[in-house]
C-alpha cells in the first residue's frame, strides 16, 4: 500500500479501545471516531502469516479520519514481525502493536498472544527488529503473568528485558492468562482483576508508559485509574455501550467541543454507507456496531430492531437508517 498522509492527530495514549476480533474492524473504528477525535484506536489482531500470505490491502484498509490509529499484530518470528511493521508505516499507521495477551489456543500453537510471556527474551528480540525497521512506536499489550510464570518478579522480568529492547509503552491487562481449560471469554472474566499488581509496576518502572486495560466500565473509573497510570483502554464496554465515547474528549482530554448527539453520530455515517453500498457492501457489516448507541435510551428497543433484524430483509437500507436517525432523534 502507498503511505498515506501522517494522522494530524497528535498520538495519545491517554484513553484508547482495545483490539477485539470481530469487533474492531474499520466499520466500528469510523463510527468510534464520530464519537471521539482523541481515542487511539486499534485494529482487530492481525497475524503475520494474514499479511505476508493473504489479502494485505484488506487487512491494512481504514479511513482516513480514523487516525490515530495503531495496527496491533500477532506472531513470534521477529523478521517475519519486522516485515509487516513496515508494512504498517508504508500503510500510514501511527503504531504497531504486539499482542502478548491473547490466551486462544488458536493462536497459541503458532506461538503468538499471552504464551509469549513465558518467553521475554523472544518477545525483546521481536521488538527490537520492528524497532530497527521502522520509525512508528512498537508498543506491546501483556497480562500481569500467565498460569505457571505468575509471579510479580516474572513480570518485572518480562517487562524489563522488553523495555531493554526499546519498548516504552505497554498496556497491562491486570488479570493473568490461564492458558489450559478456559476460554477466551472465560480469561476475561475468572482471573481476578489485580490492578494492585499493575500500580507496582508502574512504581517500580517510573519512567515507562503504563497503559491500565480489563475491567474498566465508566469514564469514572477511566479518571480515578489515571490518577496512577499513564492511560486506560476499554474493550468490551466501549463497544458494547459506544455512546460512552462521546464524553471522552471533553472528559479526559480537556476538549470544549459539544458532545455530539447519538442521531448526529449516526447520520455521519450515512455517506459512509452509502459508499460501502456502492463498493457491493451490505450496510448490516457497518450497522452492526451500532447498536451500542441506544443503551438505556428510550425507543432502544425500535432502534435494535430496526438495525438488527428489519436490516436484513429491508429493500432501502438507507430509507431504514433513516428511519433508525429518526428514532435516536427522539422523533
Amino acid at each position: 500500500m502507498e503511505r498515506t498522509p501522517a494522522s494530524q492527530q497528535p498520538l495519545s495514549r491517554r484513553f484508547s479501545i482495545a483490539p477485539m476480533m470481530d469487533w474492531t474492524d474499520r466499520h466500528f473504528r469510523f463510527l468510534a471516531r464520530q464519537l471521539s477525535r482523541h481515542t487511539l484506536l486499534y485494529t482487530e489482531m492481525v497475524t503475520t502469516g494474514a499479511l505476508l500470505n493473504g489479502d494485505a490491502q484488506r487487512f491494512l484498509r481504514y479511513d482516513e479520519c480514523e487516525h490515530p490509529l495503531a495496527l496491533q499484530l500477532g506472531g513470534s518470528n521477529p523478521a517475519e514481525l519486522a516485515a509487516c511493521a513496515k508494512m504498517a508505516e508504508a500503510a500510514g499507521y501511527d503504531e504497531v502493536n504486539l499482542n502478548v495477551g491473547c490466551p486462544s489456543d488458536r493462536v497459541q500453537n503458532n506461538l503468538i498472544g499471552a504464551c509469549l510471556m513465558a518467553h521475554p527474551a523472544l518477545v525483546a528480540e521481536c521488538v527490537k527488529a520492528m524497532q530497527d525497521a521502522v520509525s512508528i512506536p512498537v508498543t506491546v499489550k501483556h497480562r500481569i503473568g500467565i498460569n505457571g510464570r505468575d509471579s510479580y518478579a516474572e513480570l518485572c522480568d518480562f517487562v524489563g528485558q522488553v523495555s531493554e529492547a526499546g519498548c516504552r509503552s505497554f498496556t497491562v491487562h491486570a488479570r493473568i492468562a490461564i492458558l489450559e481449560g478456559l476460554s477466551p471469554k472465560e480469561n476475561r472474566e475468572v482471573p481476578p482483576l489485580r490492578y494492585d499488581v499493575a500500580a507496582h509496576l508502574k512504581r517500580d518502572f517510573p519512567d515507562l508508559e503504563l497503559v491500565l486495560n480489563g475491567g474498566i466500565k465508566t469514564l469514572e473509573a477511566c479518571e480515578e485509574h489515571l490518577q496512577v497510570f499513564d492511560g486506560v483502554m476499554l474493550g468490551r464496554e466501549a463497544y458494547h455501550n459506544a455512546y460512552l465515547l462521546a464524553e471522552v474528549d471533553q472528559r479526559l482530554f480537556g476538549s470544549t467541543a459539544p458532545v455530539i448527539s447519538r442521531s448526529e453520530a449516526l447520520a455521519r455515517l450515512r455517506p459512509y454507507i452509502e459508499r460501502h453500498l456502492a463498493e457491493g457492501g451490505v450496510m448490516h457489516h457497518v450497522t452492526r456496531h451500532t447498536l451500542g448507541l441506544a443503551q438505556g435510551f428510550p425507543g432502544a428497543r425500535r432502534f435494535r430492531q430496526l438495525l438488527s433484524v428489519d436490516v436484513q430483509k429491508t429493500d432501502d437500507p438507507l430509507g431504514l437508517l433513516d428511519q433508525a436517525i429518526e428514532v435516536l432523534a427522539g422523533r
